[in-house]
C-alpha cells in the first residue's frame, strides 16, 4: 500500500512539474511570439526617428499591451501632424519665394527683350527701359538679401556684436536715412517729446538699425498722405526700455495681428506689393528681437493706426 501511495505521489509531482515547466515555455514563447509581433508593428509604423521597445520584460497581457501601442499610436500621430504642417509651411514659403522673385524677373526679362527686339535703337526708350530692368534687378537683390539674412537667423548663424550705444541718436539717424521716402508721402518722423540726455542701451547697433528702418518703413508705407510716425523711448525696470513706434496710418485688421511676423504674410495681397519690399521686413524683425532675448508687441487698429514695440537692455556701465 505505502508503494502504492508513493507511485500516485510521483505521478502527481510529475505531472505538476511538467506543467509548471510546460507553462513557463509556453510563457516564453507567447511573450517572445509577441514581442516579435508587437516590435514589427513599431518598426512598420515609425516614420521619424526609429524608437525601440524598452528592454524590460513583454507582458502578454492585452490590456497593458493595447495602452502602450494606443500611447506609440498617439506620439506618432503628433509627429505625423508635425510632419503634415511642416510640409504646408514649405509648400508655402516656397510658393512665396517664387511669386516674390518671378515678378522682377519677368519685369527684367520683359524690358531686355524689348530692346533686343529692335527698341534699343531709340535711346530715350533704351534710357527709360534700362532703367527700370535696373529697378527690376535692385527688388532681386534687396529679396535675395533679406532671404540670406532670415536664414541665417532662423538657424542661429548670425553672430550678434553687442556694444553700448546711444538709441536716441541711432533713431535721428534712422529719420535722416528715410527722410526722403517720408516726404514723398508728406509724412513726419518725429519724437514723441525732447530728449536732450543720450539714453544708452547694449546691442548689435547695426542689427537694431535695420529693426527701426523696418519698422519706420512699413509705418511710411501704410501711413495716410501728411501722417505722423511717432517714436518714442521708455522706461520700463531698472535695466530695460521699450521702444514704441506708432503712426497714424491705415491700421491693421485685427484677425492679421496674430500671422504679422510670418515670412511673406501681407494684411494687403493685391496692393501691398506695389509698396515694393521683400514681405520679410517683420519676420526679420521678430528674428532679431528674439535673437537679443527680448520681446516685440503690435497693436492696431483699423483706421486708426499702429503701434509697434519692443524691449531693449539698458547699458550697465552708464
Amino acid at each position: 500500500m505505502g508503494n502504492i501511495d508513493t507511485y500516485w505521489i510521483a505521478i502527481v509531482l510529475f505531472a505538476v512539474a511538467v506543467f509548471i515547466v510546460s507553462f513557463i515555455v509556453l510563457q516564453i514563447r507567447v511573450e517572445k511570439f509577441i514581442y516579435k509581433r508587437i516590435k514589427k508593428i513599431y518598426d512598420d509604423v515609425t516614420l521619424l526617428e526609429s524608437t525601440s521597445l524598452t528592454s524590460g520584460p513583454i507582458t502578454t497581457d492585452m490590456k497593458t499591451l493595447t495602452e502602450e501601442i494606443e500611447k506609440f499610436a498617439k506620439d506618432k500621430k503628433i509627429e505625423i501632424d508635425t510632419l503634415k504642417i511642416r510640409e504646408e509651411y514649405r509648400k508655402d514659403f516656397l510658393g512665396n519665394v517664387s511669386h516674390e522673385l518671378k515678378t522682377p524677373l519677368f519685369t527684367v526679362q520683359g524690358y531686355i527683350e524689348t530692346l533686343l527686339n529692335g527698341a534699343m535703337e531709340d535711346k530715350a526708350i533704351r534710357k527709360k527701359y534700362l532703367q527700370r530692368a535696373a529697378k527690376g534687378v535692385d527688388r532681386l537683390i534687396y529679396i535675395i538679401k533679406d532671404l540670406d539674412l532670415i536664414t541665417k537667423l532662423e538657424v542661429g548663424d548670425l553672430n550678434l556684436e553687442k556694444e553700448n550705444f546711444d538709441i536716441v541718436e541711432l533713431i535721428e539717424n534712422v529719420f535722416d536715412l528715410l527722410e526722403m521716402k517720408a516726404s514723398k508721402k508728406k509724412i513726419s518722423l518725429t519724437f514723441d517729446m525732447a530728449y536732450p540726455n543720450p539714453i544708452y542701451v547694449r546691442a548689435d547697433k547695426e542689427k537694431i538699425q535695420q529693426v527701426l528702418t523696418n519698422l519706420i518703413v512699413n509705418s511710411i508705407k501704410y501711413g495716410h498722405k501728411n501722417g505722423t510716425t511717432e517714436v518714442s523711448v521708455e522706461n520700463l525696470i531698472h535695466n530695460k526700455v521699450i521702444v514704441r513706434v506708432t503712426d497714424n496710418g491705415e491700421g491693421i485688421p485685427e484677425q492679421h495681428i496674430p500671422r504679422l511676423f510670418e515670412r511673406f504674410y501681407r494684411v494687403d495681397k493685391s496692393g501691398s506689393r506695389s509698396e515694393g519690399g521683400s514681405g520679410l521686413g517683420l519676420a526679420i524683425v521678430k528674428h532679431i528681437i528674439e535673437r537679443h532675448n527680448e520681446k516685440i508687441y503690435v497693436e492696431s487698429e483699423l483706421g486708426i493706426g499702429s503701434e509697434f514695440s519692443f524691449t531693449m537692455e539698458k547699458s550697465k556701465n552708464r
